[in-house]
């Protein structure tokens, strides 16, 4: 029989002091929020998914105050738009959804399609070589960065020559590690579809890629 909780556990619950409970899913957080208001329970929100969110924001759109205007911009909305949030769907991809809609409204506000120039660049003497290789949201260690630098930004400017929803679905699905089911649900697509657009993105990067190291090669030589 579980042991029931007096007032003072129970707040020890909510607030994630108890050692012994299981972690408040967010959904039950929105719920506590939608019934009192407390602002505690909005904050907690934040604080849980604040670094998650803002460096999805940070590589989404390269750049450092762009991901800061785009973070405040979707909490702010969040705030504004919690009432709307329907029992029984998940919070994450919700929070998601609103988060690379408002970097999307961002970009095409902006126009900042910026493809890096490529004169600079190393060469890959591996034509071949697959740009989904590169592709992660693993944080390296310091000596593997610093070797992967430029082969990062190699990466982030075939991305950026793609359209913005289909940068979305790749950062969706391989920066942010979600599961094709969750980006169906941010997306609000069907989940074939979503298999599809990722089977056409992978293409088209590494055509991208391809072409790109075909350059490097030919100005090397």
């Amino acid at each position: 029989m579980k042991p029931q909780l007096n007032d003072s556990a129970k707040e020890m619950d909510f607030l994630g002091l108890n050692p012994h409970a299981t972690e408040i899913t967010d959904e039950e957080i929105v719920n506590a929020y939608l019934r009192t208001r407390n602002a505690q329970d909005f904050e907690r929100l934040v604080h849980r998914y604040e670094r998650e969110v803002y460096t999805f924001l940070r590589r989404f759109l390269a750049d450092v105050q762009q991901a800061e205007d785009v973070f405040q911009a979707t909490f702010l909305s969040v705030h504004l738009r919690i009432d709307q949030f329907e029992p029984g769907r998940r919070f994450r991809p919700w929070l998601y959804a609103i988060a690379s809609n408002k970097a999307i409204d961002y970009l095409r506000r902006n126009r900042r399609h910026q493809v890096a120039s490529l004169d600079a660049k190393t060469s890959y003497s591996d034509s071949e070589d697959s740009i989904i290789n590169h592709l992660s949201g693993d944080v390296e260690a310091p000596d593997e960065k610093a070797m992967s630098n430029e082969t990062g930004a190699r990466v982030r400017a075939a991305v950026k020559e793609l359209n913005e929803q289909t940068q979305q679905l790749i950062h969706l699905a391989f920066y942010q590690g979600m599961k094709y089911s969750d980006i169906a649900e941010v997306l609000q697509i069907p989940l074939g579809t979503v298999k599809s657009r990722v089977f056409t993105a992978i293409r088209k990067l590494n055509q991208i890629w391809v072409r790109m190291n075909d350059s490097s090669n030919a100005g090397s030589s």
